[in-house]
């Protein structure tokens, strides 16, 4: 069944009688026009080679091309088919530590970039590299919290991640291992989807575990990344107006990267550990990431029309080409057959 997509375009058929009117009316004053000058017969003697055929012939074929024309910009179509789309990729869930010394600087250095701010940019990086796979949130210090479910909202996982700091879990500390108990909880029931975990720390594993919590989630197909943030000559942790922190005796606190930690949480965990602060960090982060399989994550059918709108065009385009070779004169070859001539009046 032949339909259209614009059919309120068919009131462009309007056009059609109308020019047929024009022409009509044109003709009318041509011809009175010539009567007062003389007998038109006396005219058309005088002009044998105009042809009294071609224009309208001519005419037609030019209505031909505002039909179909109309019909090209009415867009026609024929059958329906359904089409169906999938989308794969991975699960991956990154936990962000947000305990107090992730404000010490990334580097080591006084006045440099914090851990968490250099963090935050190498993973808004990461997800923008990510293709049709599903992200979700984790922040954690003493206590672990979701902070978004895995989902391929890209702008919003963007969102979330910028307003992570370090007031969003009220329990200090660095519980690794809760963070990844957590995580597992935020991945989909789905066996057959590739999961990762990322996991962004300084390594200062203050509750223990970490490296059973690893291995654990291996066992349940989860890959464990690790992204180590600082350096392992220490930082001291800023709070504000030129103070730092302290411990109970009163001592500035230096807080130290611990890569061999990290080395062996992403060892257990069957993953890759990269030092945030390492230019190639991301990239070999991002190849670990692609050697999980990838899984039909959503599956979509959606109705797809038989576009008709070509043959038409084609047919415009055949009778345009017609057109430029029908002029109001007569064909010379034709005019050799009889239904050119007059017959003699006996």
């Amino acid at each position: 069944m032949l339909t259209f997509a614009y059919p309120e375009i068919f009131w462009f058929l309007l056009l059609i009688p109308l020019i047929i009117g024009l022409y009509g009316l044109a003709k009318y004053i041509r011809s009175r026009s010539l009567k007062r000058f003389g007998n038109p017969d006396v005219f058309a003697s005088l002009m044998p080679s105009v042809s009294k055929y071609m224009p309208p012939i001519k005419l037609t074929l030019q209505l031909l091309i505002v039909l179909f024309l109309i019909i090209v910009m009415a867009r026609p179509w024929g059958g329906v088919k359904d089409q169906k789309s999938e989308k794969h990729g991975i699960e991956v869930v990154i936990a962000m530590d947000v305990s107090n010394s992730m404000l010490a600087s990334s580097t080591g250095e006084d006045g440099g970039t914090s851990r968490l701010r250099t963090a935050k940019l190498m993973l808004e990086k990461l997800i923008n590299k990510l293709d049709n796979d599903r992200v979700g949130l984790i922040v954690y210090a003493g206590e672990a919290y979701t902070l978004l479910p895995v989902t391929s909202d890209y702008v919003s996982a963007k969102m979330f991640l910028n307003s992570i700091n370090t007031d969003m879990v009220p329990v200090q500390g660095t519980d690794i291992a809760g963070a990844i108990s957590a995580a597992l909880n935020s991945f989909s029931d789905r066996k057959d989807v590739g999961k990762s975990l990322i996991l962004i720390t300084d390594v200062e594993d203050l509750e223990g575990e970490a490296l059973t919590a690893a291995q654990s989630a291996k066992e349940m197909g989860v890959q464990v990344n690790v992204i180590g943030v600082g350096s392992s000559k220490g930082a001291i942790i800023p709070i504000g107006n030129g103070q730092y922190f302290r411990d109970d005796n009163g001592q500035v606190v230096t807080t130290l990267l611990n890569e061999q930690l990290g080395v062996d949480i992403a060892k257990e965990g069957g993953g890759i550990y990269v030092n945030a602060n390492n230019s190639d960090a991301l990239t070999e982060l991002y190849k670990q990431l692609s050697k999980i399989k990838k899984s039909s994550l959503q599956a979509s059918v959606y109705t797809v029309h038989d576009e008709l709108f070509t043959i038409f065009a084609w047919i415009v385009l055949a009778l345009l080409v017609i057109d430029v070779f029908v002029l109001e004169r007569k064909i010379g070859w034709l005019t050799k057959f009889t239904f050119f001539k007059k017959e003699d009046k006996k």
